[in-house]
């Protein structure tokens, strides 16, 4: 194929996938051309958090809740299990995305990444996982 025909299937595809794309972007051309704001903004990794403007909400200084030290029990015993490792639940949590690792507490972005791996190693089936939060959830109504 030539080089003419590679650039009119790529411009095909682009403007296919332009429909598509979860947000608009500025395509860069050379990182050399970016400002200051955009080569900061582009360094800014979503779990990076240090030396950013902090978020609107106040911090609250507040005991673990019972949930949270079992969340964290049961990520320990993952990776002593050789299911995960902290580097796994790390990179799974950034792939949450912005809404929902901002938008989660702490250690529900833990189990909900924990849930997801198991998931995706095939080590627990989504109907697995959905029958046991029900059976947990039966058994916390009859406490309550």
């Amino acid at each position: 194929m030539s080089t003419a025909s590679l650039n009119v299937r790529f411009e095909e595809i682009t403007r296919g996938i332009a429909g598509i794309l979860p947000v608009e972007r500025i395509p860069l051309d050379s990182p050399y051309e970016i400002s200051n704001e955009t080569y900061a903004a582009l360094r800014s990794v979503l779990h990076d958090v240090g030396g950013q403007p902090a978020l609107p909400e106040p911090y609250k200084e507040k005991g673990e809740e019972a949930w949270e030290m079992n969340t964290y029990v049961t990520c320990e015993c993952l990776a002593w299990g050789g299911a995960w490792n902290a580097e796994i639940r790390r990179r799974a949590e950034n792939d949450l995305g912005a809404t929902l690792y901002f938008g989660l507490p702490y250690y529900a972005r833990w189990i909900t990444v924990a849930a997801k791996t198991l998931i995706d190693k095939g080590l627990i089936t989504p109907d697995e996982l959905s029958s046991k939060i029900d059976e947990v959830r039966a058994r916390m109504k009859e406490k309550s």
